[in-house]
């Protein structure tokens, strides 16, 4: 399915909650960013999220924390590409470790009992492990 076909049935809700799976979302993510400021994206993509998942019965799924966290590292990801214009397939190569649902790359920035708070569910929750991403510091253990 072409872009704009992919977001126009997943924003109608005609898009198969069976064919909407994690890449689908980070696909979404990044097709959004792509489109809007970062913060008019992220309010598009939670929007989306809740509307999808109240039409297909499944209300409880939306999770504040997760869809917050990978569209951020999605942002970042877009930020550091080594070329402007990289295609999705591109990014995609690039980075494999956002395409993995489990293991999640959360579990290095997360611990487990926080991500699966209500807390977490309800909000966006700030990392609370220190991610490998200054030189010669490792995250904390839980």
């Amino acid at each position: 399915m072409n872009d704009e076909d992919f977001i126009t049935s997943f924003e109608d809700c005609t898009l198969p909650n069976s064919a909407f799976h994690h890449r689908d979302h980070v696909r979404l993510a990044w097709l959004y960013l792509h489109q809007a400021p970062l913060l008019a994206a992220l309010t598009r993509f939670t929007a989306g999220l809740k509307r999808f998942a109240q039409a297909n019965g499944a209300d409880g799924l939306y999770h504040e924390t997760i869809t917050w966290a990978y569209f951020f590292l999605v942002h970042q990801r877009i930020a550091t590409a080594p070329e402007a214009g990289e295609t999705w397939e591109e990014f995609v190569a690039r980075n494999p470790d956002l395409m993995t649902w489990k293991p999640s790359v959360l579990a290095g920035y997360y611990r487990e009992e926080t991500l699966t708070s209500e807390l977490a569910r309800r909000v966006f929750l700030m990392p609370d492990l220190i991610p490998d991403l200054i030189p010669d510091r490792q995250p904390r253990s839980a």
